[in-house]
């Protein structure tokens, strides 16, 4: 009888003590969690494989080591730009496109790393309608969203065949996608491979690609990009530096484990087709860091050759400062 209520009293003490300690070990969890800065990054539309990276850095606890407790939200009206800029949201994905014209109208964004090294969009067709080179444009119908960018880029790829851009018919094909708009109204449209064009090899759907890299070396900038605005840096380089820390780990997991990787993504966005994630993750992954010696570097005459063939095209209204535009200050050696 008595060891039977020693037992008793020391299988209360044990719990007691296993209570005690998880008690414990949720009061420290939850102070980690207080102690963890929280930052927001804007994705600049619904996620894709763009974005993979950020999603493994926080799937893996990546963001985490660095002390960082990221929420990662969509862009909604105002657009990533617009609140990274603002400051309402601390990072966000952007273009080089569009950090170059807001740079020259005083919009303080900074890009701080490439997330692809090089240009994969170029001008897509049904490979029905012929349309192999730029020359084979005109007479065509163009389908864009009426940004002017459209017109200068496809006219830079003519002129190197002599062909016309008055002969292209553009018209706005708002919000269909590529595949609803070529076979109702349209010949062409400008997409990334990386997605638009793995999923039509998905569809069986063969369609002919004119890279612009292909055309203009000055075409080949970074599309996209991971922004922040001139205050966070200036404010916050430490935050700056734990972001892209975590984030290009993300990203170099990405580039070893495509498979795993697009498995995290689909698990962050599950509405997302399976095929397409992981057939886009294989054609990307290898795309992320290139020929660079590091993932997300990015380089001055990348930057000014973008910005002359803007001004060349009477698409910018002042001189860009290139060396405010973008760093590399904050990647992990």
């Amino acid at each position: 009888m008595k060891n039977w209520i020693a037992a008793a009293v020391c299988s209360v003490l044990l719990l007691a003590g296993c209570s005690g300690n998880g008690q414990e070990t949720q009061q420290n969890s939850e102070k980690k969690k207080e102690d963890l800065k929280k930052i927001t990054v804007v994705l600049d539309w619904t996620p894709n494989t763009n974005h993979t990276g950020l999603y493994v850095a926080k799937d893996k606890g990546y963001f985490k080591e660095e002390g960082l407790d990221v929420e990662i939200i969509m862009p909604g009206e105002a657009g990533a730009d617009q609140l990274t800029a603002s400051g309402k949201a601390d990072f966000g994905v952007s273009y080089q496109e569009s950090i170059t014209e807001a740079r020259v109208q005083g919009v303080p964004l900074v890009s701080i790393a490439a997330v692809i090294q090089h240009n994969t969009s170029g001008f897509a067709s049904p490979a029905d309608k012929n349309i192999k080179t730029p020359k084979d444009f005109e007479g065509k119908t163009y389908g864009g969203w009426g940004a002017p960018v459209e017109k200068s880029v496809m006219e830079s790829l003519m002129k190197t065949e002599n062909a016309d851009v008055k002969k292209v018919s553009i018209v706005n094909m708002g919000d269909a996608d590529f595949f609803t708009a070529v076979k109702r109204d349209i010949d062409f449209a400008w997409i990334y491979y990386g997605w638009t064009g793995v999923e039509a090899e998905l569809r069986g759907e063969k369609i002919n690609m004119v890279y612009l890299t292909d055309y203009s070396e000055k075409l080949d900038y970074y599309t996209p990009v991971l922004a922040t605005n001139e205050k966070m840096i200036k404010d916050n380089p430490e935050t700056v530096k734990a972001f892209l820390k975590a984030a290009s780990k993300g990203y170099e997991f990405a580039i070893e484990k495509p498979e795993e990787a697009a498995d995290i993504l689909l698990t962050n966005a599950p509405d997302l087709d399976s095929d397409l994630v992981k057939k886009s993750q294989a054609w990307l992954s290898p795309r992320y860091q290139d020929d660079a010696a590091r993932w997300g570097e990015q380089k001055l005459e990348v930057w000014e050759n973008y910005a002359e063939w803007m001004h060349e095209n009477g698409l910018l209204d002042g001189e860009l400062d290139t060396g405010k535009a973008f760093t590399n200050d904050f990647l992990p050696e």
